[in-house]
């Protein structure tokens, strides 16, 4: 049964490094328009990691134009996914960052490690 189950299961995506919550990160995502294809770059804050084998994914969180914040979730072993570079690491004390969406502007910075 084991067998089975690792037969069926995705190949991990070696361009994703390991990601924490709270990580700023530009993951390079391709898009399908009708017959073209092209790479797009989500630019945001790690929010979360869910694990779980084939259903892996981590949350990216951006504030676009106007304030307006928009969360992309991502799938781990996606072969949709070109790329993603880890631009910087933040000190946090949670696993889910759920509070920066209550939060606007400098407060919703989070502080480098280093």
């Amino acid at each position: 049964m084991d067998d089975l189950l690792k037969a069926l299961e995705a190949k991990d995506n070696p361009n994703i490094p390991d990601l924490r919550p709270g990580d700023t990160v530009k993951v390079h995502a391709r898009i399908v328009e009708g017959e073209r294809e092209r790479i797009q770059i989500f630019p945001g804050t790690v929010l979360r990691i869910k694990h779980g084998g084939n259903n892996a994914s981590f949350t990216v969180r951006r504030t676009a134009a106007h304030g307006v914040g928009v969360e992309r979730t991502f799938l781990l072993r996606s072969p949709r996914i070109e790329r993603v570079e880890v631009v910087r690491h933040s000190h946090v004390r949670r696993a889910k960052l759920y509070f920066l969406r209550d939060r606007k502007g400098r407060r919703a910075v989070l502080k480098e490690k280093r």
